[in-house]
């Protein structure tokens, strides 16, 4: 992830066009139109060796005969020049090149010739193949757009220049304005993530649009995505809905992650919105351009029809939205001013010969309703009152709430029909208005969503992960003999050995090579009182009921031997090239009203290792009744992966059956997340089914594919991950003065109990050092704000009491998009200073900042915090006055050179 170099190509404050030409229908000749009409007032050259003079502007016959260095070069010249081009801007110091050129694909060895030169200079590339760039605020546009953007505070950033296109056309028709709009094309080097980390630091840009087809890091894009999407809105449209899942997958779960379902679980796991289509798209920009996002989801409705209200109202509760119950004062004033002619209810209708004036007042009393938190008004247009004149009202009553509310409610308009001077009125006013109620509701439920899912990413997740201790040695060394033996499956026994290593209860299970020794297993088995079920055991059968390799309720030996010869000749017959290795006996677990659920785990080829759950059964794929999450999981995200299918409404109580325990499955899904956490040799997991009763679950079938590690890759967690996992590596034991021992480890969300009795313990004085301002309260948001961390830019360590497991310190770093320096803080216990806690973390945080890559770290510390000073001195940082506040001290180390204080070797 690198923002370095955008803020140049964003605001650049020169520009060089290669490729500039007199021709009036060629393409340097319209970006050279397009810069001068955007009304850039930085320096601007044109480079072209054969004709001295375009548009009235003389030219250079090369980048080197320029008299200034540009911040971008704008490169619109055949596709074989372009790398040399580059290479040339590179070599002056540009800060960035726009390859506008097409003809490029991802194998051209021209590609890979610009890939080379973004490696080996600071340059960044857009493009190749993109309609370029178009930064409003600077007046900058070199673009083949056919419309201008409007400023504003939206940032488009598409992979397609033809969507991005039409997206402007849309917003100069709706004036809906961009901090920026930028076409990635084949994203040779500036791609989604760079710009979303740039975007979300951007105080200009509100929210965040994103056209996506492909991405090509998914560790990279979901770090970035997740920092953003926590800070405002992001909203993503992801062309590739109908590519088919993959057919030639050997598990259920491999079939049942369709690419499209694994980036919608991506998404969804980073907090983006998703919408499906471009008119989504338009109404959520329609919503982004005017709205800032609100808390709460009760809605209030005003209509002066009931009808139009009543369609609003159920497409409110479509999108599973909340409709606000009016107060009783609300009513009162309601009642007041229209007796009994009012609907009396939320909508609330007013009727259709309301003008003006009525509107104004029933919009009062609802904006000052504390229950309400968003509100709609609806227009219908009669001959009995101008709909012009009443949004002119509308948005003056609004004004004038908005100047003496502390925390405005948003109101969204929708003016049925084209009434164009209307939607103008609004637009002034920045209130969303829109033709249909929708797309007014539409709009309104995407900062709903947006909310909703800000509040699940903070949530505080069950305390379970400190509980759950696997086998992981175990479960390897089960995997490491099969591997040995080049095995691509493990047999049941050893399917059922690495289940129990992770706490996965499974039905007894004897793997034998004869039917005779299947019998005997089985005449063991029964002693327990209950029948066994015989399957077929081969490397070659990978869906065993459909070759006639299962038989269920068998009893005694003789019949459990004679089924075994049988199976044998029936497989064999359907599979004749088949080796078969013997038979699994296993005991018929009885269960009480049991849900037949599957629980997976396959590879997607970008995002990586990813769990499938969902209903179960050997219809599974008929009934196609899934989720997909990214591991790894907590508590929270299994049970929302469980809330996502229709079989997760089956688990509950129904018709005399017990409720299935949901907080096991839940548990399963945590556990089998952090299988593929912890064993990257396992490729493929299907349980099916796995059986949930009110008792707890049970997997009754497992099977396992493996496969080898990259040569040489050290032992670790799984590196295909797309979501940097718990780094279990930095957990430590220390032992402090008078022999104090103290677990420090990374915190993770289940710490967030810990928070409260441990700021319990610090003084306010202390805090106001630690935080720069008097703290009293801390919420649940802010306390998850402390615990999610994001271990691919942030780390904290925590110090925790070896006997009481108490929160004692913590030691917190965040590095900066371009992953070169991290910023660091610190806060103990108020009463365990002068105990050498404070320096074994920080002497712990800067080991870590130095593994990670960091060139340096950095804290701000008030002039007065004279013992934090003193100890950063000694562990080697240089101090300095902040320059925006006398009162702070900047201190700073240099990874490179010091070694806790001394000069590294």
């Amino acid at each position: 992830m690198s923002i370095e170099g955008l803020d140049r190509l964003f605001a650049p404050r020169s520009v060089a066009l290669v490729g500039a030409s007199p021709r009036p229908d060629s393409l340097g000749r319209s970006i050279v139109r397009k810069i001068r009409e955007g009304g850039f007032q930085g320096q601007l050259a044109l480079v072209n060796p054969n004709h001295p003079l375009i548009d009235d502007l003389p030219t250079v016959p090369h980048l080197a005969a320029l008299n200034f260095v540009p911040d971008v070069v704008v490169i619109a010249t055949p596709r074989e020049t372009v790398p040399a081009l580059v290479q040339q801007a590179a070599d002056l110091g540009a800060a960035a090149a726009i390859i506008i050129t097409a003809g490029f694909t991802q194998d051209d060895p021209l590609t890979a010739e610009l890939r080379e030169i973004t490696r080996r200079t600071s340059i960044r590339i857009v493009g190749p193949n993109c309609m370029g760039l178009i930064a409003p605020r600077t007046h900058f546009d070199a673009s083949f757009a056919a419309k201008p953007a409007l400023p504003g505070d939206l940032a488009l950033i598409s992979q397609s220049g033809a969507i991005a296109t039409a997206i402007l056309e849309w917003a100069h028709a709706n004036k809906a304005g961009f901090s920026a709009v930028l076409s990635l094309g084949d994203k040779c080097d500036v791609d989604f993530a760079d710009c979303l980390d740039y975007f979300a630091q951007d105080r200009a840009t509100r929210a965040i649009l994103l056209y996506i087809e492909d991405l090509t890091d998914a560790r990279k894009f979901m770090s970035a995505a997740r920092a953003a999407a926590r800070v405002k809105p992001v909203l993503v449209v992801k062309a590739g809905r109908s590519r088919k899942r993959r057919a030639t997958g050997l598990t259920h779960s491999s079939r049942l992650a369709a690419p499209d379902l694994v980036y919608e679980a991506a998404f969804r796991r980073a907090g983006l919105l998703r919408v499906y289509d471009l008119d989504e798209l338009f109404a959520a920009a329609e919503t982004l351009a005017h709205v800032t996002p609100f808390t709460g989801d009760r809605i209030g409705i005003l209509t002066n029809g009931g009808g139009l209200g009543q369609l609003a109202l159920d497409r409110i509760v479509d999108l599973g939205g909340e409709i606000a119950t009016l107060s009783d004062e609300t009513i009162a004033k309601l009642n007041a001013r229209f007796g009994d002619t009012w609907s009396g209810t939320n909508p609330v209708d007013i009727r259709g010969d309301s003008g003006p004036e009525a509107h104004a007042d029933a919009l009062a009393a609802l904006l000052d309703d504390a229950g309400i938190d968003a509100l709609l008004v609806m227009n219908s247009p009669t001959a009995l009152a101008s709909s012009k004149d009443i949004a002119t009202k509308i948005t003056e009553t609004v004004k004038a709430y908005r100047s003496r509310a502390m925390r405005p409610k948003p109101v969204f308009g929708n003016w049925a029909g084209q009434q164009t001077e209307s939607e103008e009125i609004f637009a002034q006013a920045r209130i969303p208005c829109y033709n249909t109620e929708a797309d007014a509701v539409r709009g309104l439920m995407y900062l709903v969503r947006w909310r909703r899912a800000q509040d699940s990413l903070m949530a505080l997740p069950a305390r379970f992960l400190s509980e759950f201790m696997p086998d992981t040695k175990g479960a390897r060394a089960i995997i490491d003999e099969a591997l040995a033996e080049e095995r691509q499956w493990l047999n049941p026994a050893e399917a059922a050995g690495v289940l129990a290593c992770y706490g996965i209860r499974t039905a007894p299970v004897s793997v034998v090579a004869q039917a005779d020794d299947a019998g005997l297993a089985a005449e063991a088995m029964m002693a327990l009182g209950a029948p066994v079920a015989l399957k077929i055991v081969s490397q070659d059968i990978i869906h065993k009921s459909e070759v006639g390799g299962v038989m269920l309720n068998l009893a005694g030996r003789h019949a459990v031997a004679e089924a075994a010869r049988k199976m044998n000749e029936r497989v064999l017959a359907a599979r004749p090239d088949a080796i078969i290795e013997g038979f699994a006996v296993q005991s018929m677990v009885p269960l009480e009203g049991g849900r037949e659920l599957i629980a997976g785990l396959t590879d997607d080829p970008l995002f990586g290792p990813v769990i499938v759950f969902g209903r179960g059964g050997t219809a599974v794929e008929v009934i196609d009744d899934k989720a997909i999450g990214l591991p790894p999981l907590d508590m929270k995200l299994a049970a929302d992966l469980i809330a996502h299918t229709r079989v997760s409404r089956m688990l509950d109580a129904y018709q005399g059956v017990p409720a299935a325990n949901r907080e096991e499955v839940a548990r399963t899904l945590v556990k089998l997340a952090q299988m593929a956490v912890d064993l990257p040799e396992l490729l493929d997991v299907d349980l099916n089914p796995l059986m949930a009763d009110v008792h707890g679950v049970i997997a009754l079938d497992a099977r396992m594919m493996i496969g080898k590690p990259a040569q040489g890759r050290k032992r670790g967690p799984n590196p295909r991950l797309a979501i940097k996992p718990y780094p279990k590596e930095w957990e430590r034991s220390l032992t402090l003065k008078g022999g104090w021992k103290v677990d420090v480890r990374p915190i993770r969300p289940d710490d967030a109990p810990l928070y409260g009795p441990f700021f319990e313990n610090v003084t306010r004085e202390d805090l106001r050092l630690r935080f720069f301002a008097p703290m009293k309260d801390f919420s649940d948001a802010f306390i998850a704000k402390l615990t999610h961390l994001d271990y691919s830019r942030a780390m904290a360590f925590a110090a925790i009491d070896h006997e009481t497991g108490g929160l004692l310190g913590v030691v917190r770093l965040h590095a900066d998009a371009d992953h070169r320096e991290g910023e660091y803080a610190i806060l103990l216990r108020s009463d365990l200073k002068g105990r050498g806690l404070g320096w074994a973390l920080m002497k712990l945080i800067i080991d870590y900042a130095r593994q990670d890559g960091l060139e340096t770290i950095s804290g701000q510390i008030l002039r007065e915090n004279t013992t934090m000073l003193g100890m950063c001195e000694a562990l080697g940082f240089t101090a300095r006055t902040d320059p925006d506040d006398a009162d702070l001290k900047v201190v700073t180390l240099d990874l490179n050179a010091t070694a806790f204080g001394r000069p590294a070797a």
